[in-house]
């Protein structure tokens, strides 16, 4: 009988979605739970540092009874502090708390970062663990960083041909330098949504409305980014489409999110009374198949593999779909939008998580190998 292959759950951070992670994590444990796996909780701190989470405290909060609210039903960032380093054979990360012979707490198979927001969904995380040559869930280093920053996303997605909403960028000190910040939009029609190009969960984004102060909304986006980008704003539904594979990735159902206010904001994602969530969303089969396309070519545009959630706009008096962006690691509570999407074809939440796992092997199996001490 072959042992269990043994997962590394990174979770929390130094962003701004510490707590959206946390939640994502204990979803995605419970899940591995069920499905034959060691699984190991390690949190990462907001100032960066790991801990090693007690396991008797991960079997507590795992088995504790779902919450209403996703946010408020979540793994904790404590415990001892402990490094990862590369183990003695390659494909094998160790958890580490020193160096004397007892130091070695676990050793991992693959790695499963649920980490939203920089430092775990930018490329950063991703590079360290291709450093400890480590089978990892989700995408590389280079989609990663693509998908985390919404101005080079954009310019990627209209290369390939992607449509997306017309939109600039500029960084602070173009905005500072401008003597009118009027004039940096020029050409964009109000409403406008300003924001910071790598932040996620809709930190840092206002709506700019005919009435709103333009200056104020940069200064917003300015305190969570040194880029801004400020979008054109389009009336029409926002539908949510999931991806999931590697070289032949897969589009799910389509759902909507009906929001209040004009817009998904981080209250009514992670604080609201009631789900805005609509799976499968009623569309004309046209535009269903319009957006399942879209989303592989959208994923396909950052070179993405495992996963990722793509956001559109649809205009219902054009007909015209917008890719608004791509998320390569969305939110994983069992509220979230990318297992109810998978759900609604027939894939449950532990098959998601089984199809990721086994991804990330693929991956690193099929990645050229550097001799030890060749490197250049």
């Amino acid at each position: 009988m072959s042992a269990p292959v043994r997962i590394g759950i990174l979770f929390g951070g130094p962003s701004a979605e510490h707590e959206v992670s946390c939640a994502s994590a204990l979803g995605v444990a419970r899940a591995l739970a069920g499905g034959g796996y060691r699984t190991v909780a390690i949190g990462v701190t907001r100032s960066g540092g790991f801990r090693l989470l007690p396991d008797a405290l991960l079997a507590e909060l795992r088995d504790r009874p779902a919450g209403a609210r996703a946010i408020d039903d979540r793994l904790v960032v404590s415990g001892p502090s402990v490094e990862l380093r590369a183990g003695p054979r390659p494909g094998v990360v160790q958890v580490c708390a020193g160096n004397a012979p007892g130091a070695v707490h676990a050793e991992l198979d693959v790695v499963f970062p649920v980490l939203h927001g920089p430092f775990g969904e930018d490329g950063v995380v991703q590079g360290l663990l291709e450093a400890l040559n480590v089978p990892y869930v989700g995408c590389g280093i280079l989609a990663s960083a693509v998908g985390m920053n919404k101005v080079a996303m954009k310019r990627a997605l209209r290369a390939e041909g992607v449509p997306v909403t017309p939109y600039v960028a500029f960084d602070a000190h173009t905005y500072r330098a401008a003597d009118d910040p009027e004039k940096l939009v020029v050409g964009l029609r109000r409403p406008l949504f300003v924001k910071p190009a790598s932040m996620g969960s809709s930190i840092g984004i206002s709506r700019v409305g005919e009435d709103d102060d333009l200056a104020a909304a940069v200064e917003e986006a300015l305190r969570h980014d040194q880029l801004v980008m400020v979008e054109q704003g389009v009336t029409g539904r926002e539908l949510e489409c999931a991806v999931l594979g590697g070289w032949r990735p897969e589009a799910s159902a389509v759902g909507e999110v009906r929001v209040a206010g004009g817009w998904f904001d981080y209250q009514q994602k992670y604080f609201g009374d009631s789900d805005p969530m609509i799976v499968p969303a009623s569309l004309p089969d046209e535009v269903t198949a319009r957006v399942r396309e879209l989303s592989l070519r959208a994923f396909a545009a950052i070179g993405g593999w495992g996963l990722a959630r793509v956001d559109f706009f649809y205009d219902e008096t054009t007909g015209e779909v917008y890719v608004n962006e791509l998320n390569t690691m969305p939110g994983f509570t069992a509220h979230s939008m990318y297992p109810k999407v998978w759900a609604a074809v027939g894939v449950a939440y532990r098959e998601v998580v089984d199809r990721l796992v086994e991804l990330a092997r693929v991956r690193h199996a099929e990645r050229p190998a550097t001799p030890v001490g060749n490197a250049r």
